[in-house]
C-alpha cells in the first residue's frame, strides 16, 4: 500500500506538472527509497508549508445582486457564493503542497475512493521501464534500495515495475566507489539477507561480478555475513572466483578475521594454497591481519609456508605487521628453519622500533636472535656491507655487548632498524622505502631537515634503481620532496621545535632531486614509446612532468639571487637542467607542453604553499630562455598565451613575458578564441600594449583570412599553418 501511494504521487505529479522531467521524478523516487518506514517518508516529505496570509484568508464574499421580492433567494445565493469561496480558498491552500511534491500521509490517498492500480495503469509501460532503469549519479532505484535494505521497495520494483535484477551501477561502500555493482552484490555486501533471497528467487545471477571481478559471495565474505555466504553457496555461487587481484573468498575472509566463514569455505574443500597475482596465499593474509585461530585452522587444512613475489613468507609478513602471537606460534613449527626464525625475530624488532616505538621490546627480540645466531652451532654471522651515509655510517651490531649499549642511543637503534629491514626485505619491498621516508619525516618534524633530505634522497635513488619508470611509489617520493622544499622556502628562519629554526635549503640538494625528477620523466617517455598507444598511461607521465615543473619553479627563484646566495656556476647548472627538461619535448595526452603547464593554473599539483603555485611568470621566463616554443599549440589549438588567459585573472607579468619572447597575440584556437577573447573581467590594454606586440606578419595573415585570398601558390608552405592560425 505504501509503494502504491508513493508511485501514485509520482504519477499524479507527472500528469499535473508535465514540465517536470523524468530525471526529477527519479531523484524524488531515490529520495524516498533512502528511508525505511512510511513514518520516515511522512516526516521527510510532509513538513508543513509556511503559513501565508493570502492562502489562509477566505476571500470576501461580494454582495449578492438585488433580487426584488425574494429575500430567501438572496440568502441562498449568498450561502452558495460563500461555499464556492471557501472551496476556492481550500484549493489555493492545497496547490503549494502539490507544487512542492509533499506527501501528507497514506490515508489522504485512500480517502479519494479510487483504486490505486488505476493510477499505476496510467503510466505507459515504456515510461515505467524508463523510470526504474534511469540512473542518478550512477545508481538506479533498485540499486539504492538494495544498498539500504528496503525490502518492500525492492519487492515492488521487481514485481510491479519489472526492474532488471542485473542492471549494474556505481555505489559507495566504506568510502570507496564500486563500479559495475549488480543489485545482488549490493545486498550481499550490505548484509540484507531477505533482499538477497528475493533477488535470487527472481533470477539474479549468483556469480555476477563488478568491474573488478568481485562476486556477491566475496562481498559477503568481506564483511562477515555468514548466512548470506551459506545461502549463495547453496544456490550455486563459485567459491573459487577471484577478483582482478587474484584474491579469493577464503583470502578475504582470512584477512578480515571471519573465522566461521573461513571454516565453512575450508569445509567445502576450497584451495587453501591458491596464490594471488602477487603470489600471496590465504596464510599470508591471515598473518598480516593477526588472527591466530584462523592461521591454526589453515595449517590444519594443509596450508604451506610459500613465498610471495616480494620473497615474503607468512612468518615474515607477521613480523612486518608486528603480530607477536603469530610469530611465536610459527617459529616453533618444525618446518621453519633456523635462518627464518632468526630473520623473523630481527624483523619483528625493527617493527617494534618504527611502528610500535617499543625500544625495550625491540632489544629483547634482537637479543634472542643474536643468541640463536652466535651461541648455537654452526655460527651464523651477519653479512657485512659498506657504510651508508644516509644511515649516518652506522653498521649493524654483531655482538651482545654492543647490543646492550644501544638502549642508551635511541637514534642509533632507529638506524639499526632501517639496516635490518633493508637486509631482510631487500630494496624491492615497499616497506623498505616507506620506513626510510617515515624516519626522514620524523627528523623533519624535529627540525633536522638535513637528515630528512639525506634519507629521502637515498630512498628515491633506491626506488629509481629497482622500480619501473613512473611507478606511484617513486612519484610519491618526488612529490614529498616538492612539498618539503616548498615548506622550507616559505618558512625559512621561522622557529620550530626545541629552539630550532627552519634552515635555508642547499641549492645542490634541490638540484640533485630535480635532476632525478627529469630522469624519471625521460625514462617514463621512453617506456611509453615502447608500448602500444592504447596501453599508455599518459596521466602518469603528465603527473611526473608537473612535479618536475614544481621543482623547477622553486629552483628558478635562485636565478635572481646575487652571487653570494647563488653562484654563477650553480645558476648555469639550473638552466642546463631546465634545458634538458625542455629538450625532452614531452607533451601530455592533450598535446600540452611543459610551457603550457607552467602557464596553466589547473596544472598545479602542489598547491599547499604559495611559493610553488602555478602559473609562475619566473618559471615561464626561464623555460623560454632555454628554448621553449611560445607558440606551440595543443590538441585544442591553445598556445601558452591561451592558457595564461584562463588563469582569471591573468597576471600581466605572465602575458608580457610570453609576448616579449615571441608569442603571437592574435593566434586563434580551434574554437576561434584569441587571448583577448578568453580574458575574463579584464581588458587587453590593462595587461599589455597591443600595438607594441602586433606584427606586420600577423596583420597580413589576418587580411588573407578576412578577404579569403587564395595564397596557396603564393607563399611558402611553411607559412600556411601560420596564416590558418589567424
Amino acid at each position: 500500500m505504501l509503494i502504491n501511494a508513493i508511485l501514485r504521487a509520482l504519477i499524479v505529479h507527472s500528469f499535473r506538472r508535465r514540465r517536470r522531467s523524468k530525471c526529477a521524478l527519479l531523484r524524488a523516487l531515490l529520495r524516498m527509497v533512502n528511508f525505511r518506514r512510511f513514518g520516515h517518508y511522512q516526516r521527510y516529505l510532509a513538513y508543513p508549508a509556511r503559513p501565508s496570509r493570502e492562502a489562509n484568508a477566505v476571500p470576501p464574499v461580494p454582495p449578492p445582486p438585488e433580487v426584488a421580492g425574494d429575500a430567501g433567494g438572496q440568502a441562498a445565493a449568498a450561502a452558495e457564493l460563500r461555499r464556492n469561496a471557501e472551496e476556492n480558498g481550500a484549493n489555493r491552500r492545497r496547490r503549494p503542497m502539490q507544487h512542492r511534491f509533499r506527501i501528507v500521509g497514506e490515508e489522504e490517498f485512500l480517502q479519494q475512493g479510487e483504486d490505486m492500480m488505476k493510477w499505476t495503469a496510467r503510466l505507459m509501460p515504456n515510461d515505467l521501464k524508463t523510470l526504474v532503469t534511469m540512473k542518478s549519479n550512477g545508481v538506479t532505484p533498485l540499486l539504492i534500495a538494495c544498498r539500504n535494505g528496503h525490502f518492500d521497495v525492492v519487492q515492488y520494483l521487481i514485481k510491479r515495475c519489472h526492474a532488471d535484477v542485473e542492471q549494474a551501477g556505481s555505489v559507495i561502500f566504506d568510502g570507496e566507489q564500486i563500479e559495475g555493482a549488480p543489485p545482488l552484490w549490493c545486498a550481499s555486501a550490505a548484509g540484507h539477507t531477505n533482499i538477497v533471497k528475493l533477488l535470487v528467487q527472481h533470477g539474479a545471477k549468483v556469480n555476477s561480478t563488478t568491474k573488478t571481478n568481485s562476486t556477491p559471495l566475496r562481498a559477503a565474505c568481506f564483511d562477515g555475513h555468514y548466512e548470506i555466504v551459506k545461502y549463495l553457496v547453496s544456490h550455486g555461487a563459485d567459491i573459487e572466483v577471484a577478483n582482478r587481484h587474484g584474491h579469493t573468498c577464503l583470502m578475504i575472509a582470512c584477512y578480515k578475521g571471519h573465522y566461521k566463514i573461513a571454516q565453512y569455505l575450508l569445509s567445502l574443500k576450497t584451495d587453501v594454497n591458491r596464490r594471488s597475482v602477487k603470489g600471496n596465499t590465504a596464510l599470508h593474509d591471515c598473518a598480516e591481519s593477526g588472527s591466530l585461530e584462523i592461521l591454526q585452522l589453515l595449517l590444519q587444512h594443509g596450508a604451506t609456508m610459500d613465498v610471495d613475489s616480494y620473497g615474503m613468507t607468512p612468518l615474515l609478513a607477521a613480523s612486518v605487521t608486528g603480530h607477536l602471537p603469530i610469530v611465536e606460534h610459527l617459529i616453533k613449527l618444525p618446518f621453519v628453519s633456523r635462518e627464518d626464525r632468526i630473520a623473523a625475530l630481527e624483523l619483528l624488532g625493527a617493527t617494534y622500533v618504527d611502528k610500535k616505538r617499543d625500544m625495550l621490546g625491540a632489544l629483547s627480540f634482537w637479543k634472542r636472535a643474536m643468541e640463536d645466531r652466535y651461541n648455537n652451532s654452526p655460527v651464523m654471522p651477519k653479512p657485512t656491507r659498506d657504510p651508508v651515509p644516509a644511515y649516518d655510517y652506522v653498521q649493524e651490531v654483531n655482538n651482545l655487548s654492543t647490543l646492550e649499549e644501544l638502549v642508551m642511543d635511541p637514534d642509533e637503534m632507529r638506524m639499526q632498524a632501517l639496516l635490518i629491514r633493508e637486509r631482510i626485505l631487500g630494496p624491492v619491498h615497499p616497506d623498505t622505502g616507506y620506513y626510510i621516508r617515515f624516519r626522514g619525516a620524523v627528523y623533519a618534524d624535529s627540525g633536522r631537515f638535513d637528515r630528512c633530505i639525506e634519507l629521502w634522497t637515498y630512498a628515491l635513488s633506491m626506488q629509481q634503481s629497482i622500480l619501473e619508470p613512473l611507478n606511484p611509489m617513486t612519484q610519491s617520493s618526488l612529490l614529498s620532496f616538492a612539498e618539503l622544499f616548498s615548506y622550507m622556502l616559505g618558512e625559512v628562519g621561522r622557529p620550530i621545535t626545541r629552539g630550532r629554526i627552519v634552515p635555508p635549503i642547499e641549492t645542490s640538494d634541490m638540484l640533485v632531486v630535480f635532476k632525478k625528477s627529469i630522469r624519471e620523466v625521460q625514462l617514463g617517455q621512453e617506456m611509453l614509446d615502447r608500448m602500444v598507444y592504447h596501453e599508455r598511461d599518459h596521466s602518469a607521465l603528465s603527473r611526473a612532468l608537473v612535479i618536475s615543473l614544481h621543482m623547477a619553479c622553486l629552483l628558478v627563484r635562485l636565478l635572481d639571487e646575487d652571487e653570494e646566495m647563488c653562484k654563477a656556476e650553480m645558476k648555469h647548472q639550473i638552466l642546463q637542467a631546465l634545458y634538458d627538461l625542455v629538450n625532452l619535448k614531452i607533451v601530455s595526452k592533450t598535446g600540452q607542453t611543459a610551457l603550457h603547464l607552467a602557464c596553466y593554473k589547473d596544472a598545479a599539483l602542489v598547491g599547499r604553499y604559495p611559493v610553488c603555485q602555478l602559473p609562475s611568470p619566473r618559471l615561464v621566463k626561464a623555460l623560454l630562455q632555454v628554448g621553449a616554443d611560445p607558440n606551440a599549440q595543443d590538441d585544442s589549438g591553445n598556445t601558452p598565451l591561451h592558457m595564461a588567459a584562463q588563469t582569471r585573472p591573468c597576471p600581466p607579468s605572465l602575458a608580457q613575458v610570453l609576448l616579449d619572447h615571441g608569442a603571437h597575440l592574435d593566434t586563434k584556437n580551434v574554437d576561434g578564441d584569441t587571448f583577448e577573447s578568453l580574458l575574463h573581467n579584464q581588458q587587453l590594454h590593462e595587461l599589455v600594449n597591443p600595438i607594441k606586440y602586433t606584427r606586420l606578419s600577423c596583420l597580413a595573415a589576418r587580411a588573407i583570412k578576412r578577404y579569403a585570398i587564395n595564397c596557396q601558390d603564393e607563399i611558402p608552405k611553411c607559412l600556411l599553418t601560420f596564416v590558418d592560425s589567424h
